[in-house]
């Protein structure tokens, strides 16, 4: 198949900006209705949508996301009409995780009922840095496009922040990642590979596994140096606003992080949480905050922020993909 008759569905944000990525921007002729990077993908037709709101609290969306998975529900809905009307190509998602994105079971049940011609599924599923960069090479070669040489440059990207974080002063500093308020959790895998790239220590998750839950009790006995609050979905003004307000409990604020003004917020819905491209920034962006002397890309302000630092709001027009 030539380049000019694809037509690519992207159900999932990080594939969306794996595609854009490999010039295949124009491309694309559908999307999820997360999938805003880069901007102009905003102006392509939505073919999912949740089915319950997701807006409220932390512990509102946890409630509702275990309701729905408890009667073996999808929290999101495929627009089949849509897709029937757009006549894809191919179409790339992920069967990881059904909080993410649409399910692949889902996916597949819509091929099989409305589709008489072939259309490829371009299952993406990275847990661990090295698998990301494998899932673009395979989005690559399953669209005709060779994505060795941009992969390269991605990986000698995080080479050379991984070189600087060898020569900061040892110890490096503790680092715990928030990756969910209520219910507790950190962030597991890619996280802790990041970290150690970005010259810290990881407290909590592994890599290559999923987010663990935790106790605070078990965050309060870490004594990390570092915090960091990268909520799966949110954006940067929504992590901060929700941070600021858990701080105000006297059991966070006692944290030694908090007391020394080393708890951040980072826009974890534009970077940490997606395994694409712009987990190189998100490696930036935690060299920023774990060695801030020694480190500056310009991510502050907008990637992330120092909590206790005034209001913020989201801005992407400084954001590359590098």
């Amino acid at each position: 198949m030539s380049e000019s008759d694809l037509r690519i569905v992207s159900l999932l944000p990080s594939a969306t900006e794996i595609v854009a990525a490999l010039g295949l921007a124009e491309r694309l002729v559908g999307r999820s209705h997360e999938c805003d990077w880069p901007p102009e993908v905003k102006e392509l037709p939505v073919c999912t949508r949740p089915r319950p709101a997701l807006d409220g609290s932390s512990a509102e969306i946890d409630r509702l996301v275990s309701e729905f998975a408890a009667q073996a529900f999808s929290i999101y809905e495929l627009d089949r009409d849509m897709l029937r009307t757009l006549r894809p190509t191919h179409i790339v998602t992920q069967d990881q995780c059904e909080v993410c994105a649409v399910s692949l079971k889902d996916v597949e049940a819509a091929l099989a009922e409305d589709f008489s011609g072939v259309v490829e599924i371009v299952s993406l599923n990275p847990m661990r840095l090295g698998e990301v960069w494998a899932s673009i090479r395979r989005a690559g070669s399953a669209l005709g496009v060779d994505a060795d040489d941009y992969c390269r440059t991605l990986t000698g990207r995080i080479a050379r922040i991984a070189a600087g974080g060898m020569e900061v002063p040892a110890p490096p500093p503790s680092v715990a990642t928030i990756e969910w308020s209520d219910p507790l959790m950190a962030a597991g895998n890619w996280l802790p590979e990041l970290i150690a790239i970005a010259g810290g220590k990881n407290l909590f998750g592994d890599a290559g596994e999923h987010s663990p839950r935790l106790e605070f009790s078990d965050l309060s006995a870490a004594e990390p140096d570092i915090l960091v609050f990268m909520p799966c979905g949110y954006k940067l003004s929504k992590t901060a606003e929700e941070a600021e307000q858990l701080l105000q409990d006297p059991a966070w604020a006692a944290l030694a992080a908090v007391r020394s003004g080393r708890a951040y917020a980072v826009d974890g819905n534009a970077y940490f949480n997606r395994p694409g491209p712009r987990l190189v920034e998100s490696a930036e962006i935690l060299a920023e905050i774990c060695h801030p002397e020694s480190y500056d890309f310009g991510h502050e302000g907008f990637g992330w922020r120092r909590l206790g630092s005034g209001p913020v709001t989201d801005n992407r027009e400084k954001d590359r993909h590098g």
